[in-house]
């Protein structure tokens, strides 16, 4: 007698059971529609450029990224050669050099229109190689560097390997040109390491040479 009572209890919890199955196969479902939404939302629209300065000038050895929209087989990362060019697919030599990045990806757009329906390019920098700054004496790894943007005079120091133990920390200087003129500006390393004459850790500028007596 008390198996027959325990028999609606079972069935009850056989359909709550299958029940809760449904709702999960349900949610999943709908996850999965949303997901290929957004999949093909996605497709449907260009990527987003990154933000560029929109004066800066390409010049021989910057590295730069040409992103053209639904072409990967266009779409490379390319070296600027030293005569100021570089190679695409379909458009053989491009003049790179003393273009901004959107005056090259307007160049590039217009050469593509020939083979490529309504092309749509981004050009990005994504190697500066052409903004150096040289680092000279008592370093241990001296040369010219790419210059990263904000860098300062102890971060290029960093970068050289730190000073020798012949370097004169109090006497390093930096040379720069500008308007023709040479300026010697003083950079105590001394000082700035122990927390004073934070100004004389000067944000360097391209062409920058740091002598390390």
């Amino acid at each position: 007698m008390r198996k027959w009572l325990y028999l609606p209890a079972a069935i009850s919890l056989i359909s709550y059971s299958v029940s809760l199955q449904a709702q999960g196969l349900a949610q999943n479902n709908i996850s999965a529609d949303n997901a290929k939404a957004l999949a093909t939302r996605s497709a449907s629209s260009p990527p987003k450029p990154l933000t560029e300065s929109s004066d800066y000038s390409i010049a021989p050895d910057d590295v730069l990224i040409i992103d053209v929209w639904k072409e990967p087989e266009i779409s490379r990362t390319v070296p600027v050669r030293r005569d100021g060019k570089i190679s695409l697919p379909l458009l053989n030599d491009v003049q790179a050099a003393g273009l901004t990045p959107t005056q090259l990806s307007a160049e590039i757009v217009e050469k593509l229109r020939a083979t490529v329906i309504h092309p749509q390019v981004t050009v990005i920098v994504a190697q500066m190689s052409s903004q150096r700054i040289y680092i000279l004496g008592q370093v241990n790894r001296g040369g010219a560097y790419p210059l990263v943007p904000d860098m300062t005079a102890v971060q290029a120091l960093s970068i050289a390997g730190g000073l020798t133990p012949f370097a004169k920390r109090k006497k390093i200087h930096i040379m720069r040109t500008e308007n023709g003129e040479t300026k010697m500006l003083p950079v105590n390393y001394q000082e700035v390491v122990n927390g004073r004459q934070s100004q004389q850790n000067i944000q360097l500028k391209p062409g920058d040479t740091i002598v390390v007596p």
